[in-house]
């Protein structure tokens, strides 16, 4: 059953402009299914110029963006954030008392740790090219892991569950860092050769804490029903290898 918007009882009529390989457009996947909320999708093809209509649904041409009861929402972290807003639900607690603007303010910040601080090595360890620079990253990466996120686990006595605050439902955290972790976890296996396949012992060494966590969300169905591991590997090894070509003939 498709959930209500909340004010006048009726589901939202949602229009989502996404691509399946593009991790930020997942984001809105992740939030959509854990809501519960029904939507229209329209692919947009990410490897050729943008479309004059969809440049004026989005200017600057990025997934996704929504069309929601006729309001368009762009940025994924905008969107994901909106949608958990507007529909009350495990992901956020309500703005208002202390208490929840505790825990969204924990959450936001908990985001931006592992977005700001650990996904740019996670990029650094895809563009390599070499076994030393993909061990390199994948070095720089637990470091930044081990500095900014596992000490942020520690919401002791707050709740049993496996996921952010002991929450037993994935959160807001979960939704904007999924699609990301699925590509961690997924690009060290050997048949890809993306990331370090050192990668795998140092996180279980390092933060272990980190890695239950991201093992738990991986598997999760709202995060997993659009991923397609092979697809997106093949599409990341095979662009990476076209830029550092490109980047040898400069």
């Amino acid at each position: 059953m498709a959930a209500t918007n909340g004010t006048n009882g009726a589901a939202p009529d949602i229009i989502l402009y996404t691509n399946h390989g593009c991790p930020w457009a997942h984001r809105a996947h992740i939030a959509l299914r854990e809501l519960g909320l029904s939507y229209k999708e329209e692919i947009i093809d990410l490897d050729r110029p943008r479309d004059p209509w969809y440049l004026k649904v989005n200017p600057r041409g990025l997934v996704p963006s929504i069309n929601y009861n006729g309001n368009v929402i762009t940025e994924s972290a905008v969107v994901t954030q909106f949608l958990a807003d507007a529909h009350p639900s495990p992901l956020l607690p309500p703005t208002g008392p202390v208490g929840a603007a505790l825990t969204r303010a924990r959450v936001a910040f908990f985001v931006d740790a592992f977005i700001s601080k650990a996904l740019p090595q996670i990029f650094a360890g895809q563009r390599a090219q070499t076994e030393a620079d993909k061990d390199a990253a994948a070095q720089d990466l637990v470091a930044a892991l081990v500095k900014e996120v596992e000490p942020l686990f520690n919401w002791g006595g707050q709740g049993n569950g496996p996921y952010f605050g002991g929450s037993d439902r994935l959160t807001l955290a979960e939704v904007q860092t999924g699609p990301f972790l699925l590509r961690l976890l997924a690009f060290t296996k050997p048949e890809y050769g993306i990331l370090s396949p050192k990668l795998d012992a140092l996180l279980a060494e390092k933060t272990p804490k980190f890695l239950a966590w991201a093992s738990k969300v991986v598997q999760e169905p709202s995060v997993t029903y659009i991923w397609n591991e092979k697809a997106v590997a093949d599409r990341t090894k095979a662009r990476f290898a076209k830029l550092a070509a490109a980047e040898k003939k400069l």
